[in-house]
C-alpha cells in the first residue's frame, strides 16, 4: 500500500519572498527529522531547492494566477495527495483535504498601505481560503487573534505554529556602530522613522530588503541609509552579528521574523510597541514610539539586552514548529 503524501505547496523557494521563503525552506528542512514517519513532497519550480528527504514536484508556470487556477489543481487531481498544505491562498480548486498558514491580515488592519489590486486579491482569496481549509496555522497568537476577530473562524481550528531562526543565526566576535534595518522596503514597515532615528543619535542605518517601495527605497538614500536590498543569508547573519542593534518600527506584524533573529545573533532590538512583536520579544526588546531614545538605551544597556535577547530566541525552533505541524497533519489523516 502507497504511504499517505503531505504536499506543500513551496512556490515561493527561491523567490526572495523573505519571510513566506524562510517558512517553506525551514518547514520543509524540519519536517523529514521531525516526523520521519510521513511522506513529505513540495510542489516547486526547481527541484534544485528543494531540501534532503522531500520529494520535489515540479511545477512551472507562466502566471501565479494560471498556476493557481490551472496548474496546482491539475497536480492534486493527478497524485491525489493525503493533504495538500498551502500559505495565504489555496487554489480555485481543491480535491483533497487542505490546510491553510497566514502569517497575517495586514490587508485587513490596515488597507491603506496596499495597492488597488493587491487589495481586492488577498481580501477576496483569504477569508475563502480560510473558510475552505480544514485547519488553518496562524505564525502568531496575535494572527490567531486577528483571524478570530476579523474573519469570526473557530478558534478550535486554528493551531499557532511559531517561526524561528535559523541555526546560522548566533551570536559572533564584537558589534559595530551601524544600526540595522531588516524588512521589505514598504510603508507600513516605517523605514523612514528608522532613518530619521538613526541620524538623530549620529549612526549610519543599514537598510536590507527588497525594495517593494523604489521611491520609499530612493528616499532611504537621499536621506543616508547605506540601502544593500535582498542579501544572501550568510550576508545577512553577518550584519545582525555586528550592528549595534535592530531597529524595527514597522506598524504592523504577524511574527516579526527579524526581532527573533537579532536575538538570536545577541543585537539589541528597538521596535515599535506593536502585538506580535511584543509576543515574541517579551522584555528581551525595547518598545518605544521615540524610536532614536529606544536606540540611545539600547546602546547604553547592550550587554543586558543582548543576554536577554539569545536566551529570548532559545524559545523558537523551527523543530517545534515541524512538530506542531505534524501533529496537525496526522489529525486529518485520522478524521
Amino acid at each position: 500500500m502507497t504511504e499517505p503524501l503531505m504536499l506543500i505547496d513551496a512556490d515561493v523557494l527561491g523567490r526572495h519572498r523573505t519571510g513566506d521563503e524562510t517558512y517553506v525552506e525551514q518547514l520543509l528542512r524540519a519536517l523529514p527529522q521531525t516526523a520521519p514517519d510521513l511522506r513529505i513532497a513540495a510542489l516547486t519550480r526547481d527541484a534544485a531547492l528543494v531540501p534532503d528527504g522531500v520529494e520535489p514536484v515540479i511545477l512551472r508556470a507562466r502566471t501565479q494566477e494560471l498556476r493557481m487556477a490551472v496548474g496546482v489543481p491539475r497536480v492534486l487531481r493527478r497524485l491525489r495527495p493525503a493533504l495538500a498544505h498551502f500559505v495565504h491562498s489555496l487554489p480555485l480548486s481543491c480535491p483533497v483535504p487542505a490546510l491553510l498558514t497566514v502569517q497575517d491580515l495586514s490587508w485587513e488592519r490596515d488597507p491603506t498601505v496596499f495597492g488597488r489590486w493587491d487589495l481586492m486579491t488577498f481580501k477576496f482569496f483569504v477569508p475563502r481560503s480560510v473558510r475552505r481549509a480544514r485547519h488553518v496555522f496562524a505564525i502568531s497568537a496575535r494572527t490567531k487573534r486577528d483571524l478570530v476577530e476579523v474573519y469570526g473562524t473557530d478558534e478550535s481550528k486554528i493551531t499557532v505554529t511559531p517561526l524561528a531562526p535559523d541555526p546560522e543565526f548566533r551570536p559572533a566576535g564584537e558589534h559595530d556602530s551601524f544600526l540595522l534595518f531588516v524588512s521589505a522596503i514598504e510603508p507600513r514597515k516605517q523605514p523612514l522613522a528608522a532613518i530619521d532615528a538613526a541620524n538623530a543619535v549620529g549612526r549610519r542605518l543599514v537598510v536590507v530588503g527588497p525594495p517593494k517601495d523604489a521611491g520609499l527605497a530612493a528616499e532611504l538614500v537621499r536621506r543616508g541609509a547605506d540601502v544593500r536590498g535582498y542579501v544572501p543569508k550568510d550576508e545577512l547573519v553577518r550584519l545582525y552579528q555586528s550592528a549595534a542593534c535592530l531597529v524595527f518600527p514597522s506598524r504592523y506584524e504577524g511574527f516579526g521574523l527579524p526581532v527573533v533573529e537579532a536575538m538570536a545573533c545577541g543585537t539589541p532590538v528597538v521596535a515599535a510597541p506593536e502585538p506580535a512583536l511584543q509576543e515574541v520579544a517579551g522584555d528581551a526588546a525595547i518598545f518605544t514610539d521615540d524610536l532614536a531614545e529606544g536606540i540611545t538605551r539600547a546602546l547604553f544597556d547592550h550587554d543586558r539586552l543582548a543576554a536577554a535577547g539569545i536566551e529570548r530566541a532559545k524559545a523558537f525552533t523551527w523543530e517545534e514548529t515541524a512538530r506542531l505541524t505534524a501533529d496537525v497533519y496526522r489529525s486529518v489523516l485520522a478524521a
